[in-house]
């Protein structure tokens, strides 16, 4: 491929995996460049009624953020990433779900294609365009107010996000405390205090330089 340069990427449209999903329902959709700060304040504005003011620097990728208008309060709101925004996206949903309690959580995985269009770098030498496509894994996150249907496969009650932050905040209070035995204790003891000594003592010890000056 040194003889090309890529020209554009095209991803291809994915149909949503939730069905009956109402026409009006928002979709953040992440991107690998995407502030978590924007995201979240369109997040808020139409899952609270009086989201708090997050602090943003430069403008909103999200083109849905910028509406005048007031958003409308809605039961719910689904996330979208692929690629390198997976991550970003699941970082999204765990926010939300601390700050909007009682949500009933829905999770797709599946793969989106990617297209990417390469050009010759030189088209008089008679190479022909290429297109490669990729499969890139996916996530799509609905978050409900209402109920959803705990027989659907990645479905995740309210409230069990709460055990896991506990035990994560519990091993990591007991580390902390562990840690700070080991400091009080490390040193204690160590070469210090009447009648301790390490090593050989040193009045017996004959080196082979005096040995050899008490000879003549």
């Amino acid at each position: 491929m040194e003889n090309y340069t890529k020209a554009r990427t095209v991803e291809q449209p994915c149909p949503c995996p939730f069905a009956d999903l109402p026409s009006d329902t928002p979709e953040v959709r992440v991107k690998d460049g995407s502030k978590i700060r924007n995201l979240m304040r369109f997040a808020l504005s139409r899952m609270e009624e009086k989201p708090a003011s997050v602090e943003s620097e430069g403008g909103d990728e999200n083109p849905e953020t910028n509406k005048g208008a007031p958003q409308k309060i809605c039961r719910q709101i689904l996330f979208t990433g692929s690629g390198p925004s997976v991550a970003k996206a699941i970082t999204c949903v765990e926010i939300l779900k601390r700050r909007v309690r009682g949500l009933h959580q829905h999770t797709r995985l599946l793969y989106r294609t990617v297209q990417e269009v390469w050009e010759p770098l030189e088209p008089e030498a008679g190479l022909d365009s290429l297109t490669v496509s990729r499969n890139v894994p996916g996530i799509w996150v609905l978050l409900s107010k209402d109920p959803l249907d705990k027989n659907q496969p990645g479905y995740q009650a309210p409230g069990c996000f709460d055990a896991l932050w506990a035990q994560s905040a519990r091993e990591e209070a007991e580390g902390q405390r562990t840690g700070q035995r080991r400091k009080r204790g490390g040193g204690a003891g160590r070469g210090k205090g009447p009648g301790r000594q390490t090593g050989r003592p040193r009045d017996g010890r004959k080196t082979p330089n005096q040995g050899g000056n008490s000879q003549e």
